[in-house]
């Protein structure tokens, strides 16, 4: 479930420091709102602090939501016989086995960066949980557990036709990983310990997609000095969005609105060098 807590500072530097010691976390962990700006006032008077909103994941799974309305489906439209794309068609058929022979199992990059999996006592429970969750959801995907780092697990569901494990922009993939989380946080006195799930390299494919995302949008509201509004993003993207631009002379982020429809805004600011 995603939480926040809201910090003040002399600087914005000195809110999200102190927000992070509060909670115990990494930057990387967390996405940071600002919510006013440092004011040093006139001659000393009428300063005001900087106060950022700083969210985050404690694992717990998001409450659920009321199914929504099935759509009826449209009226399909009349079939055409065409003779001359019925031919192309037919050429095009021909050619997909040689495609198909030459298409090979390729692991994502961050995969071969973990190495060996893990096979301590969390990543068998994860793998444990995930396999009986995949059991009741009719899937044969294969649980690979890797440890990225202390207390941080990434898993990879690999096999076919595992679209349904991601869902619409992912949403049901980020909730299997909630579930994860909580499942086997739940009771431990040992540390909480934080899981990714993966399926098709989403993520990996997602976080590269929204870099290039963000660098083009960053170029925008550069060149025309205009705030950017991006689509609504859960936590874990509007994160990337904001890591990848953290560092961009001229450019600032922060979310506004709530759930499920929180965005991030891209904003020019030319006091950020």
């Amino acid at each position: 479930m995603i939480k926040f807590i809201d910090v003040s500072g002399k600087t914005e530097d000195e809110a999200i420091k102190l927000a992070l010691s509060k909670l115990n976390m990494d930057r990387d962990d967390v996405s940071v709102e600002i919510l006013e700006r440092a004011k040093s006032g006139f001659l000393g008077f009428g300063s005001t602090p900087a106060t950022v909103r700083v969210s985050y994941d404690d694992g717990m799974p998001e409450p659920k939501e009321e199914p929504k309305a099935e759509e009826k489906p449209q009226a399909k439209k009349p079939v055409v016989y065409q003779p001359e794309i019925l031919q192309k068609k037919e050429v095009r058929a021909k050619e997909k086995p040689e495609r198909k022979e030459k298409k090979e199992e390729v692991k994502s990059v961050k995969q071969v960066e973990l190495g060996e999996e893990c096979r301590d006592e969390k990543s068998e429970q994860i793998r444990a949980f995930l396999k009986g969750l995949l059991e009741h959801m009719d899937s044969e995907a294969e649980v690979k557990v890797y440890l990225a780092e202390k207390d941080r697990y990434k898993v990879y569901l690999d096999g076919d036709k595992l679209g349904a494990l991601i869902g619409r922009r992912g949403e049901t993939l980020d909730a299997i990983q909630q579930l994860t989380n909580y499942s086997i946080n739940r009771g431990s006195d040992k540390g909480r310990v934080r899981v990714q799930v993966d399926a098709e390299n989403y993520r990996e494919k997602r976080e590269q997609s929204l870099e290039r995302l963000a660098q083009k949008v960053a170029g925008k509201v550069i060149k025309y000095r205009r705030n950017v509004t991006l689509e609504p993003m859960n936590a874990y993207e509007r994160h990337v969005i904001h890591t990848a631009l953290q560092d961009t002379k001229n450019v600032t982020t922060f979310s506004i609105g709530t759930e499920p429809n929180r965005r991030v805004v891209v904003s020019y600011d030319r006091t950020k060098q």
